[in-house]
């Protein structure tokens, strides 16, 4: 079986390197908010290109945590609107209703499965303070266009980097290209930890100390509480593991990049279709998404010939139960991508021979 993804073997790659990690946090007995995490947070940073790294419990905390921070700030108040891609992983979207903010649907484009920026600024109104863009897939959301909108409007640009490591948009990376940007280190991610962990990356000085405290129960000062904060820090063991794999972020991007290559040279079935030359562009396909109407059918042939797939995402966020309310909402795009997107296997632990049964099964399916 060719599974969609070994966490085992990924951790297995820098086996050595890691456990002298852990080694070295367990036999310092500072376990929280000490040395390997200020580490991390300089050296991510750095590779991100932003001037602050602020180390949190996982990707949802990270994106909760920067709206919390704009309310403290002033800068949005419960009731204002947040501009969120449809089709998104319903995190990003959760991080608005928890803030009493509410999120605003707007559709993806068909070609990058990515917010729509032609759409963008008619979904803009007088209670809008934000865009939060998704780099869904690993590919980058990000345009020059919806960034004109924020500016011409007055909004924060949040990026939701979760699924984006190491992603590029000209000479930046993904994660510095708006106001701040939330991450997401779940172990399945290109940066994984061996547990939840995220971050916040931003030039804000005032945003990143605020998210500091908030996560910190809202104390800057040991017990002195200035916010009615929460418990969301990286610890230490996460910090030490992610210091080791971030040296190795861009060669195994990389490496799903070639992966990448062959599928969509070499994947001929027309009943699939493939990310195209606009959604490859800027990507480091966390995630390679297949389109197929048969897409139930086309998940049991391929199990059937040992080949592990995923859904991202089996039902929309406006189909969901805890959103209810949208119930009514017709958004055909997205509809269409969640009930068709299948999700095969591109990792860089995968051999020569496990991409060309991948694509064989592909190609035989009728």
């Amino acid at each position: 079986m060719i599974k969609y993804l070994e966490l085992s073997k990924v951790t297995a790659m820098h086996a050595d390197e890691i456990n002298a990690a852990v080694r070295r946090v367990v036999d310092s007995g500072w376990y929280l908010q000490g040395e390997e995490n200020r580490l991390f947070e300089e050296e991510y940073a750095r590779y991100i290109g932003t001037k602050h790294c602020v180390g949190c419990g996982n990707g949802l905390d990270s994106l909760t945590l920067i709206l919390r921070a704009y309310i403290e700030m002033g800068v949005m108040k419960p009731g204002d609107e947040v501009i969120v891609p449809a089709n998104t992983y319903i995190a990003s979207i959760l991080a608005v209703s928890e803030n009493g903010l509410r999120p605003v649907l707007v559709e993806p484009r068909e070609d990058t499965l990515q917010i729509d920026d032609s759409l963008v600024e008619r979904a803009v109104t007088p209670r809008t303070r934000a865009v939060m863009i998704v780099h869904l897939y690993g590919r980058c959301a990000y345009t020059d266009k919806i960034a004109d909108v924020c500016r011409c409007h007055g909004l924060k640009l949040i990026e939701d980097n979760a699924q984006a490591h190491g992603c590029m948009f000209g000479a930046k990376r993904t994660g510095s290209l708006g106001d701040a940007a939330g991450h997401s280190f779940y172990p399945g991610k290109n940066l994984g930890a061996l547990g939840d962990a995220g971050a916040v990356t931003t030039d804000d000085a005032e945003l990143a100390r605020t998210v500091r405290a908030l996560g910190n129960y809202g104390s800057e000062r040991k017990y002195v509480f200035g916010m009615r904060g929460r418990n969301s820090r990286l610890d230490e063991l996460q910090a030490a593991v992610l210091r080791v794999k971030l040296r190795y972020l861009d060669a195994d991007n990389a490496v799903r990049r070639a992966i990448a290559v062959r599928y969509t040279a070499e994947i001929s079935n027309p009943l699939l279709r493939l990310p195209d030359a606009e959604f490859c562009r800027n990507s480091v396909f966390h995630i390679f998404p297949v389109l197929c109407e048969r897409r139930d059918e086309l998940q049991r042939y391929m199990a059937d010939r040992g080949v592990q797939t995923m859904i991202h995402y089996p039902i929309p966020p406006h189909r969901q139960r805890c959103y209810a309310e949208w119930g009514g909402l017709s958004l055909p795009v997205t509809e269409r991508i969640h009930r068709e997107e299948l999700s095969i296997p591109l990792n860089q632990t995968m051999s020569v021979a496990d991409v060309d049964t991948v694509i064989s099964v592909l190609n035989g399916f009728k």
